[in-house]
């Protein structure tokens, strides 16, 4: 991907609302990671599947600033409802700020802690459940969210090629590597989904359950 055809890409998709290209820009400008947030492109998509698929609950495992969220809350009916679960405290009263900043935030709830904890005491059933977490976790994040997703229901994993480390022999024993190799063998051959891998940004696995 060149930065030329990246510019031709979001020229020729929907605009990104204005409150998403802010919480991004501050992210990058203010926090040490901010290649993490999600962006113009992978937001469109958010929504899209969130409108697409008729969801009407989203699960997200990782919410970092909130964009992720958002974009999906986007995406949903009015009585639709993101809950986000992020680790980091540091980061809830920056995510609460975006949230309170969104026309859409009142139908995100965010929760602070630990996701293999939080996400089992939520009501089941949901629609759509977003991985984006700690990746040496990622196998333990799948095996717990797939029995919470309906029948018919989406995961999405982000970051499943890694910055192309999944197929670099010298990157395959660091930790964050070895967990997403963990996971994509582990989804590759599950019996219980149907998968494919988007080579978009980082990489993005869409898995449905049977």
């Amino acid at each position: 991907m060149t930065e030329e055809l990246e510019e031709y890409i979001l020229a020729h998709i929907d605009l990104e609302p204005q409150e998403l290209k802010e919480i991004n820009r501050h992210a990058h400008a203010a926090l040490a990671y901010g290649h993490m947030c999600s962006g113009h492109l992978q937001g469109r998509l958010l929504k899209m599947l969130a409108a697409i698929t008729g969801a009407k609950r989203v699960l997200e495992i990782g919410t970092y600033v909130g964009y992720s969220a958002l974009s999906l809350a986007e995406g949903l009916p009015e009585d639709g409802e993101v809950h986000t679960i992020e680790v980091d405290d540091e980061l809830e009263e920056l995510i609460l700020s975006n949230l309170e900043k969104s026309s859409v935030g009142k139908k995100v709830t965010l929760h602070v802690g630990d996701a293999l904890k939080i996400a089992p005491s939520l009501p089941a059933n949901w629609d759509i459940i977003v991985i984006d977490a700690n990746k040496r976790h990622y196998d333990e994040y799948y095996e717990m969210a797939l029995p919470l997703l309906r029948k018919g229901g989406l995961i999405l994993a982000d970051n499943t090629l890694w910055d192309s480390k999944v197929v670099d022999p010298k990157a395959m024993r660091e930790p964050q590597t070895a967990g997403i190799l963990r996971f994509n063998d582990l989804v590759a051959n599950d019996p219980r989904v149907e998968r494919v891998i988007l080579p978009l940004r980082d990489g993005l696995t869409l898995i449905r359950k049977i």
